[in-house]
Formats: C-alpha cells, structure tokens, sequence
C-alpha cells in the first residue's frame, strides 16, 4: 500500500483532519487556565468551610486541626503544633492561593503554596494519595510551565517587556 504524505507531512492524510481540529482547540494557554481552575477548585471549597466571617474561623475549623487531624511522620501520628495557628493559615491559603490561581496572579508562587499545602495534606490523610499526586501534579506543571497566557501575568510581563524595549 503506498502512503502518500499530505500537506502537513504526515503519511496519513485521514489522520491530519482530526488532528488539525484538535490542534486548533487543544492551545496551552486554555489547557493552562482549565489546570489552574481545578486545581484552586477542591481548595477554595475547603477554604470556603473554614470561615464563620472575615478573619472568623468557625469552630469546626479549630476542631480539625486540634482533635481531628494528626501528622503521620515516622513515631506517629503527632498532634499538630499551634492547631489554632495552623487552622487560620490553613484557612487564609485556601481562599488567597486559589484566587491568586485562577486570575494568574502570582500564578507560580500560588502553585507552590498549594504545592506544599498539598504535600502537609498527604501527611495528614495518607490514604487520599490517589487525588493529593493529582493535585501535586497539577501545581508542579503549573509551577514548571507558569500560567500561560490567559493570566494576569502574562498581562505584566507583555507590559513589562514593551517598556523595557521602548525608548524614552
């Protein structure tokens, strides 16, 4: 059977269609904003639980991290130090870091506190690894690739660079 190659040089012109057509919807920067909007998701809902009023933790908040949770370290499970202290900035990093995401504003440093949050996660409730290495994947591919260029970001950087290249 002889393969004659197509425009785009792949030697299967039934396959170029469907892969142009994928190509023209599969774009990073919509891959990138739909990673960030995951990931802030199952964050600012636990986030959102956390919280009676402004700067107001709710009982339950404390609760979890005194009574509730423990670190499963080597010698464990450990209580966890400061367990109001450790609620609030629970609480403050699961509302600040998902809006940082989901605008693109701080895109990568807001991956890497979820990033960490999510690792202290995995300490505390082992047996959910299979959904804690997906939301550690998805803030290390945002960490590695940045937020692309639906994200604030993106917007100052653009500015950035203009100004750094136009003569004054």
């Amino acid at each position: 059977m002889l393969h004659v190659a197509s425009d785009t040089g792949h030697p299967y012109p039934l396959i170029d269609k469907p892969l142009h057509i994928i190509r023209r919807f599969a774009v990073p920067s919509l891959a990138q904003l739909l990673l960030r909007g995951a990931l802030a998701v199952p964050f600012w809902m636990s986030g959102v639980l956390k919280w009676q009023g402004f700067l107001q933790l709710n009982d339950t908040a404390i609760y979890l991290f005194t009574d509730e949770f423990k670190l499963h370290l080597p010698g464990g499970p450990y209580a966890y130090p400061a367990p109001e202290i450790m609620a609030f900035l629970s609480g403050c990093a699961e509302i600040v870091l998902p809006i940082l995401l989901v605008l693109g504003l701080g895109a990568r440093f807001a991956g890497v506190g979820l990033l960490l949050m999510t690792c202290v996660i995995q300490l505390t409730v082992p047996e959910g690894w299979p959904v804690h290495v997906t939301w550690a994947a998805m803030a290390f591919a945002i960490v590695t690739w940045g937020p692309g260029k639906i994200a604030i970001d993106h917007w100052f950087t653009q500015r950035l660079r203009k100004a750094a290249t136009s003569p004054d």
